[in-house]
Formats: structure tokens, C-alpha cells, sequence
């Protein structure tokens, strides 16, 4: 059973949801500048990891990739989502459900923290609510993190939030550098862990 364009348009869930410290939200137009500051902030930290992060983007182009994010959320095709402090409403990072399955209800969870908040338990309360909503909101019936295998924040937030380590797939990618890399597949299925 396929998905049809107009069913993904017409699927209802919200744009916004809390956690205890945090509200994760949609991308919106105007969000251009303080994803861009914390980017700037953050670089060496997310080109190690990250092929859209190996040249610092002008806010310009941040507000235009933001833009497409908003556009692509509407489309249900990929739902990016930005965390932000409840208590002072300051960007902090970025997530989302990514690699959407809307046939079998997959998703798989993509992550960022701005540096200077590293080491405060927002990631982990982050990908904790998310999966929440993609099991509550969107019927998911499977929720995966991959990251690169060298990548130890990663996989530390995926082991945190209780996620199943399925495997590593040896030389399944190419890292930043165009290098052969191993990815981590850790999940959570429903009826097990959702």
C-alpha cells in the first residue's frame, strides 16, 4: 500500500511540542540568523561529521535552506525540527525525522547541538521527545539513529535514549573526506521499545 502526494498533504500533526526544558519545532521563515550564529559557533565540531557543514554558509543561504526545510516539512517529506530553550526561547540545535518510510511508518532521527551547550542532556531529552511524537503523532513503527561509527556523541545518545544497536554496516558510506566509513544502525521498533 503506497502513500499517495495528496494523503502526505493531508496528514495532520502538529508543528510544535515541548519537553520538559525544550520547545521543538518547525523551521520558520526569519530563523535564517540564529541558525546561522550557531553554525558559525559550531563549525569545527560539524565538519568532522557533517557533509553540508565543510563551508561556512552565509545567513543568506542558512535562511534559504531554512526556507526549503519549511517547504519540505509541509510536503511530509522530511520533517526537520529546532530545538529551543524554553525558559529564553535561544536556539540551541537541530533535529528531525529524516529518510521517511511513510508506507511502513520509518524514520530515522538526525542530530546537532550547538557547541556551547554540549553536556547539559539536551540532545538526549530532545531525541527522547521526538521519538515520542513519531510513535504518538505519526504511527511510527520503526525510529533509527545511524551515525558515522567513530562518531561517539552520536551513538552516546542513541545508547541513552535506549535505542537497540542493530549493527554496523561496514564501509556503507563515505565520510567527509570521501573516505570509506562504517555506519551504526540503532533503532527502536514498535511493540518492543515504542
Amino acid at each position: 500500500m503506497s502513500v499517495s502526494d495528496n494523503e502526505l498533504l493531508l496528514l495532520e500533526f502538529p508543528e510544535q511540542f515541548e519537553t520538559e526544558r525544550l520547545i521543538i519545532r518547525a523551521p520558520q521563515w526569519g530563523d535564517g540568523a540564529v541558525v546561522n550564529a550557531a553554525i558559525r559557533e559550531s563549525f569545527e565540531e560539524l565538519r568532522q561529521w557533517m557533509p553540508w557543514a565543510q563551508q561556512l554558509p552565509t545567513v543568506d543561504e542558512t535562511e534559504a535552506n531554512i526556507r526549503n526545510a519549511r517547504l519540505r516539512f509541509l510536503e511530509r517529506m522530511e520533517l526537520r525540527l529546532h530545538l529551543l530553550v524554553k525558559e529564553t526561547g535561544q536556539f540551541i540545535g537541530c533535529s528531525g525525522l529524516h529518510r521517511i518510510d511513510w508506507r511502513n511508518r520509518g524514520f530515522e532521527i538526525g542530530y546537532w547541538l550547538r557547541t556551547s551547550q554540549t553536556g547539559r542532556g539536551w540532545m538526549t531529552e530532545a531525541v527522547h521527545g521526538i521519538t515520542r511524537f513519531a510513535a504518538d503523532e505519526l504511527q511510527a513503527n520503526r525510529v533509527e539513529i545511524r551515525c558515522d561509527a567513530r562518531n561517539d556523541l552520536s551513538r552516546r545518545v542513541a545508547e541513552r535514549c535506549g535505542f537497540t544497536l542493530e549493527g554496523i554496516l561496514r564501509r556503507e558510506d563515505t565520510d567527509v573526506n570521501g573516505l570509506p566509513r562504517d555506519t551504526m544502525v540503532f533503532s527502536k521498533v514498535r511493540g518492543i521499545e515504542l
